[in-house]
């Protein structure tokens, strides 16, 4: 289960590209949305305290500070600086700055929280900078405000002076409340965007079932179809592409299955057709072979006229029988009946009885030791050679060499000759029935289809046949073969 579930989320897989689509449309417009809503609460946040502050500083400076003498004393200072942060709404800190006799005197709320270093110098100037009076401009001083982190902490300062001559006032506000407020709203947008992502990641798989399920079964059905199981179909249900496209492929599987069929049922035909031709060829064969046989004995006692188209109606007539059981060994292989008789034999003894059956002694070097005992099935195996010493002798002349060897649990045997190769456009068809290398001699005494019964004897047998071209010139058949074919046979042969 666990390598089925990582095999479904392999890079390549839809399945997988969906879910990352859905989960980064889904981070996109989260972060988006998320981003914005704590912006504008940020910025609603900071404002109102802000403002609610500001003017509640500005009103105190009005009432209080501008109610002070011109040059007032510490004490004076402290008293009114004390006043005005007792009745701040939110509480603030005050520090006033005045002058008397010449000197600075400044009196503060909470002097050890608050003083004139913790005022940006920045923010000093601004409030003590005179401004030029305009139609636009009717104070010669504004309130200016900054937002700073003092000890770690955020906090709002601001500054003003006291038209006319008075005292310079700074407030200091801490702005850590509404941190911690914008600190626990950023935590929950996050915990909504993380839940967002989760959501869409489960909708997505959701999505990708429903769309994907579809695909898979139509994606198990053409295999099954190309594993030779045409009668499989789709249950069709609703009226989407998908639906249309499972149809589609019903209408294919059953046109496919329709054509097979008739391929098949034609094929079958035809088999019978050349295995009933061929049965019914033997009997008259039978008794032209005997009869052309009486001839060709008395063909020294005819007329010189007539000998030879005797010895030629001969000749005809056992090419014809043979190219009868040719045909009657081939539609066996294509029917499928053909089955192996498995006898223990000493190759070497085999390969001498094919090759002196046949008068070849004089034509073939044989390069086998005796003593390897291979299991198979020797009639079939007669074929193969004398098949494969038959084709080197008439097409690439002798000698022709059969050389035998064993490696591992397998047997090889090669035939190589002394003539002029196979061309290379050939080598590929060297094995397809009634296949000719010349066209021009369609008429030649092979029938076309020796290779391909060995070929055929030869896959029974669970071996192979090749044909190459020797390097040191001349055709090479290899025919390589296990020393127990019964494992084969048993597996069900041809």
């Amino acid at each position: 289960m666990r390598r089925k579930f990582l095999h479904g989320l392999r890079w390549t897989s839809l399945r997988l590209r969906l879910v990352v689509v859905f989960a980064l449309v889904a981070l996109t417009a989260a972060v988006s949305a998320s981003g914005i809503a704590y912006w504008l609460n940020r910025e609603a946040v900071l404002t109102r305290t802000q403002d609610s502050a500001l003017n509640d500083f500005r009103q105190e400076m009005q009432t209080r500070a501008a109610s002070l003498p011109l040059q007032p004393t510490q004490s004076e200072l402290e008293t009114a600086a004390v006043q005005m942060s007792a009745s701040g709404n939110p509480h603030y800190s005050v520090l006033l700055v005045g002058e008397s006799g010449g000197k600075q005197v400044k009196g503060s709320s909470a002097l050890a929280m608050f003083s004139l270093d913790d005022v940006p110098q920045s923010l000093q100037d601004a409030v003590n900078k005179q401004q030029k009076v305009t139609a636009g401009n009717p104070y010669t001083y504004h309130l200016f405000w900054q937002r700073i982190t003092l000890r770690k902490q955020p906090y709002l300062v601001s500054g003003t002076r006291i038209i006319g001559g008075g005292p310079a006032g700074y407030m200091l506000t801490s702005l850590d409340k509404e941190r911690q407020d914008l600190n626990s709203l950023a935590w929950s947008l996050a915990i909504a965007t993380a839940l967002a992502l989760i959501g869409s990641a489960l909708l997505a798989q959701a999505a990708a079932t429903t769309v994907l399920k579809p695909v898979q079964r139509l994606g198990d059905a053409a295999r099954r179809l190309g594993e030779g199981k045409l009668d499989t179909r789709l249950r069709v249900s609703g009226t989407d592409e998908l639906a249309d496209l499972s149809r589609t492929f019903n209408k294919t599987a059953a046109s496919l299955e329709k054509k097979v069929d008739d391929m098949s049922a034609r094929e079958e035909a035809s088999r019978r057709f050349v295995a009933d031709m061929s049965h019914e060829l033997r009997t008259p064969l039978t008794a032209i072979t005997a009869v052309s046989e009486v001839l060709e004995e008395e063909v020294d006692t005819l007329d010189p006229m007539i000998a030879p188209a005797v010895a030629l109606v001969v000749s005809e007539t056992r090419r014809l029988n043979t190219l009868v059981e040719n045909l009657m060994e081939v539609t066996r292989f294509d029917a499928g009946t053909a089955r192996l008789v498995l006898d223990d034999v000493d190759i070497a003894d085999q390969i001498t009885a094919c090759i002196d059956a046949r008068a070849w002694l004089d034509a073939v070097e044989l390069d086998a030791e005796r003593g390897i005992m291979v299991r198979l099935d020797p009639r079939r195996l007669d074929v193969i050679l004398a098949n494969l010493i038959g084709n080197a002798l008439k097409h690439g002349g002798s000698p022709v060499r059969v050389t035998v060897r064993l490696e591992g649990e397998e047997l090889v045997i090669a035939v190589r000759d002394h003539g002029p190769g196979i061309p290379e456009e050939v080598l590929p068809h060297v094995f397809d029935r009634f296949y000719k290398a010349s066209a021009s001699r369609p008429r030649s005494e092979g029938s076309g289809l020796g290779l391909s019964i060995a070929t055929e004897n030869a896959r029974i047998h669970g071996g192979t046949i090749t044909a190459a071209n020797s390097a040191e010139g001349g055709a090479v058949f290899t025919f390589r073969l296990p020393r127990d074919s019964s494992v084969n046979d048993e597996e069900g042969g041809a």
